[in-house]
């Protein structure tokens, strides 16, 4: 129902009320049919449902029922060293994702716990959960708002509305009936909406809704959306079924051939889980989970807290970032930025030059601090609202208080008159200082032009700026009945002042980053629109004609079909609700595009969730945009998502690094097992051999990659394609010939010891090995030459590719550990051999980087 078209004896008959409020047992009626004034929550996730989805994962999956098998088939050495890697993958991502759903509680804590009511004619404290339809509630400063209710009487009523509708300023509230039926909740002025709260004055009002019925309830409904898979999460949950299938075929196909031709079933059982165990890269699940609690971890040393983490590399991937203007963009905080007076406009900062020279200017200030209600508290902080609090720090910077001419009396402001003036002795006579919106001010000023004053003021507001005017006038005496009709006429015209909720500073640079990373800012606010409009012109969000900004109601009015062709133009969404901004970003999905949403407000949860990244302001964020969120701006700076999304193109570099380094070991692992019994040659590893190569020999480097420093070009580059393959840009090609070539050179080995007596199973597992070591040096770059990257540039890698080393050394050479692992010591002469081989594949992958730096100089 629209509540705010309603008169107040037409709320009473809805909700069968009256002025003097529900009797009790009316009361209890309605409470057994609506039910307690409290927020449903959603399913929760319990600690074993987080811990059974790390298992959810195709290649978990596959790699389950390989150990599954081996168990079964006897080798149990296989199935335990598959479990432990399976186990410590899913700890890692279980630790870091082990957040209860706190989005619901958080909502429930930002409700009332008490409110003033009439029951039963009588003024009564009752706990909030209790509240109906017909409740009447009183309010006052200070008091949370319990319920939506619909204002009957308001006296000076002020609600701060920033956490749900993101209007920067507290909103003052009306009883009058409001014409229009359909409204955003910011400009809903005869409703306060549950979990706002009172900065000024005072009122009373009708309960409308409860529960989740209430605005705050919608936004609940809207937390429980499912949220979105991370870019990651879809490529490798693609990745992993296309694999799945591949292995599946490989292992059947090769099945078949060695039953026709009689071999034993058992041994290819068993070299067929060989195969599906080389063809699965084991470590690549548990690497990535290291990779990126790794890059969380340094994230934190620049103020960004992940909380889920994938969204690390997400980052890397967004093409949108759609960003709330209070408190993201903005200050949250009111401030002076232009004053008029005495014919001249002066900016903040010149002001001061004028006022030796302009004794209205320096009495426009005087004004600005005795025409004011802000305090300061015991610290000298200003407590109060946030126009007024504006005002008193001007003119403390001039050294101008309220102290220097006390009040003696004044006329209460009213929002039917638009005024307030307030009376103080000065020389000898008293001074009335009027102040109130500028168009009032000027009807009752007298000896002006008015039309240029007019032009002024419209110049102003067209900036964005909300615009105060400010008056005076002398009296003999102080008035003893100070009323608008005799005491606030025949003023003298004194200026003006434009207020507005200035950009941060750091939000110029960082919307110029966001633009040259190939990444697109759009803002979402609550706010009014040529405010939003002014502030986006500013930071460079609007940057040409062709950029365009849209009400809420405008967006209302289009149907998804017209909205999806003009989605990509807008910049601007002003006047939005928490739907819309749903909306918006479901529809920026439906586009192609991986969005991130900026907010600090409960009215931003919903999108935070739904966002492939929602990012949260964690000093002036609400709980619950918190718990909706992905990650968290420790420090509420916008410039700090910059950062993190050239960290997230660096993780995810490098996650395509580990894909190829690691993908390019098992296609090697696979041809040689396929290849060798084709042309006469044994099995040339053991399922204890290629678990070693996956999980060692390829685990160590691959997480040491992780530390890889981003490539030059990581922020003037557009964001990767969200559709892109892991197999793009010629890394699945590289996969197949350098495995090929690995294949070949450990065939042509194998042959070669065979015939000359050599260690050969142990040559060709240690040459595999070796040549990891040496394919992932050259990888570090995907162009530039390992000499011009440099030897100690990642000195994790070198460490990490030194331990890999000894440790192959010590499962080749001491005799404990050779019947664990299948192996021989080797001579000095067939160690060199296996070195000199492993080096070809290093040079083979430094000529394929020249051949391309060349292709590109020369394109």
């Amino acid at each position: 129902m629209n509540w705010h078209n309603l008169t107040t004896d037409e709320v009473y008959d809805a909700t069968e009320s009256s002025p003097l409020g529900l009797t009790s047992k009316n009361a209890e009626e309605k409470l057994t049919l609506v039910g307690p004034n409290e927020l449903q929550e959603g399913r929760k996730k319990s600690a074993a449902s987080i811990l059974l989805a790390q298992f959810k994962d195709v290649m978990i999956l596959v790699l389950l029922a390989a150990a599954i098998i081996s168990g079964i088939v006897g080798d149990l050495k296989d199935t335990i060293v598959i479990l432990i890697i399976v186990v410590l993958n899913a700890v890692v991502g279980f630790i870091q994702e082990y957040r209860a759903e706190k989005a619901m509680q958080a909502l429930k804590q930002m409700a009332a716990m008490q409110a003033k009511t009439l029951r039963d004619g009588k003024l009564t404290w009752l706990s909030a959960s209790s509240l109906v339809p017909g409740d009447i509630v009183l309010l006052e400063a200070g008091d949370s708002i319990p319920a939506d209710i619909r204002i009957s009487e308001s006296v000076n009523l002020k609600v701060e509305e920033a956490a749900l509708t993101g209007e920067s300023e507290a909103v003052e509230k009306i009883s009058e009936v409001l014409e229009t039926e359909k409204l955003s909740p910011g400009d809903k002025k005869n409703i306060a909406f549950k979990g706002t709260y009172v900065t000024y004055g005072r009122g009373k009002g009708i309960v409308v809704a409860t529960g989740m019925q209430t605005e705050l309830g919608r936004i609940a409904k809207l937390l429980q959306e499912k949220e979105t898979l991370t870019p990651l999460q879809q490529r490798l949950a693609s990745f992993g079924k296309k694999l799945s299938i591949i292995v599946a075929f490989i292992c059947i196909v090769f099945f078949i051939a060695g039953w026709l031709r009689g071999e034993d079933p058992l041994k290819m059982v068993l070299t067929s889980i060989s195969l599906a165990v080389a063809a699965i890269p084991e470590a690549l699940p548990a690497v990535i989970t290291i990779s990126l609690a790794l890059a969380a971890k340094r994230l934190i040393r620049h103020n960004t807290l992940i909380r889920k983490l994938p969204a690390v590399e997400t980052l890397g991937s967004v093409t949108y970032i759609c960003t709330d203007k209070t408190g993201t963009l903005t200050k949250n905080k009111m401030y002076v930025e232009e004053v008029f007076a005495g014919n001249s406009l002066y900016s903040r900062k010149n002001l001061i030059e004028h006022l030796h020279d302009d004794h209205e200017a320096d009495l426009l200030l005087h004004a600005f601090a005795m025409n004011n209600d802000a305090v300061e508290d015991e610290n000298n902080n200003l407590k109060g609202d946030s126009t007024e609090t504006a005002l008193m720090e001007v003119a403390r910077e001039h050294n101008i208080s309220a102290k220097v001419l006390p009040r003696i009396t004044e006329i209460a402001f009213d929002s039917n008159r638009k005024l307030m003036t307030t009376f103080h002795k000065y020389n000898d006579r008293v001074i009335a200082f009027t102040k109130g919106a500028p168009d009032v001010i000027l009807e009752r000023c007298y000896n002006i032009d008015k039309t240029e004053i007019s032009l002024q003021i419209d110049k102003m507001a067209a900036n964005g700026s909300r615009v105060l005017g400010f008056a005076y006038r002398y009296w003999d005496a102080v008035p003893a009945k100070p009323s608008s009709e005799e005491h606030e006429t025949g003023l003298h015209f004194l200026g003006l002042a434009g207020i507005i909720d200035p950009p941060r500073e750091e939000v110029f640079d960082a919307v110029r980053q966001c633009k040259s990373a190939g990444i697109i800012p759009v803002m979402i606010t609550g706010d009014h629109p040529l405010t939003a409009k002014t502030i986006a012109e500013r930071i460079g969000i609007i940057s040409s004609a062709d950029d365009v900004v849209v009400t809420g109601r405008e967006l209302a009015a289009l149907n998804d079909d017209d909205f999806e062709l003009k989605v990509e133009k807008i910049k601007v969404y002003a006047r939005v609700s928490p739907e819309q901004k749903l909306q918006i970003v479901k529809m920026l999905q439906k586009k192609g595009h991986f969005v991130s949403m900026t907010g600090d407000g409960v009215n931003d949860a919903p999108s935070l969730k739904k966002a492939n990244i929602g990012i949260a302001m964690g000093i002036t964020g609400t709980d619950v945009s918190k718990e909706a969120a992905h990650m968290i701006l420790l420090d509420d700076n916008f410039s700090t998502i910059i950062r993190a999304v050239k960290e997230g193109r660096r993780i995810y570099d490098n996650i395509l690094k580990f894909i190829k380094f690691l993908m390019t070991t098992n296609s090697s692992e696979i041809l040689t097992l396929l290849l060798g019994p084709l042309i006469g040659l044994p099995v040339a590893l053991l399922p204890i051999h290629i678990l070693w190569i996956n999980l060692v020999s390829d685990g160590v480097p691959a997480i040491s990659l992780s530390f890889e420093k981003a490539e030059k070009d990581v922020m003037n580059r557009p964001p990767r394609p969200p559709q892109q393959s892991v197999f793009a840009e010629g890394r699945g090609l590289h996969m197949i010939w350098v495995g090929t070539l690995m294949a070949g050179i450990a065939l042509c080995l194998q042959a070669w010891s065979i015939r000359n007596g050599l260690h050969w199973q142990t040559m060709v597992f240690n040459f595999l090995c070796l040549a990891q070591f040496a394919h992932v040096l050259a990888i570090r770059s995907g162009k530039d030459s390992f000499f011009q990257v440099g030897l100690f540039s990642n000195k994790v890698l070198i460490i990490g590719i030194m331990v890999s080393i000894a440790l192959q050394t010590v499962i080749t050479f001491v005799p404990y550990f050779q019947p664990i692992f299948e192996t021989e010591a080797l001579t000095f002469s067939e160690f060199i051999i296996v070195g000199a081989s492993a080096s070809l594949i290093f040079i083979a992958v430094e000529i394929e980087k020249l051949i391309a730096r060349r292709k590109s100089m020369l394109g």
